[in-house]
């Protein structure tokens, strides 16, 4: 996985058209794009909007919401090259604070 992220990281710098801080100010406001879509996938399968009704499946929600997951670790790749350790440590104290002692 973190190999692929390095992957996209690399391919996205190298056909980007902005590059400096406004770039990747603009990696990181692409996360805010993917949360939209995910929003759209539950509204659309849920049929929650009368005019469209159902136009999406769960499944295109698990899509989405990797893609979610895909652009933040990209996003995160952006600002450090110790991807793979920052998310470790960070995961691990979520961990800790969520769930305690519990294993």
């Amino acid at each position: 996985m973190w190999a692929s992220i390095d992957d996209l990281c690399a391919w996205l710098d190298t056909n980007r058209p902005t590059g400096g801080e406004e770039g990747m100010l603009l990696r990181m406001l692409k996360l805010s794009e993917e949360v939209g879509e995910v929003a759209e996938a539950v509204i659309g399968a849920t049929g929650q909007n009368p005019r469209k009704g159902v136009t999406h499946t769960w499944e295109d929600v698990q899509g989405e919401l990797c893609d979610v997951v895909i652009t933040a670790l990209v996003a995160l790749r952006t600002l450090t090259p110790d991807t793979r350790e920052v998310f470790t440590r960070h995961l691990a104290r979520v961990k800790e604070r969520s769930l305690g002692s519990v294993s």
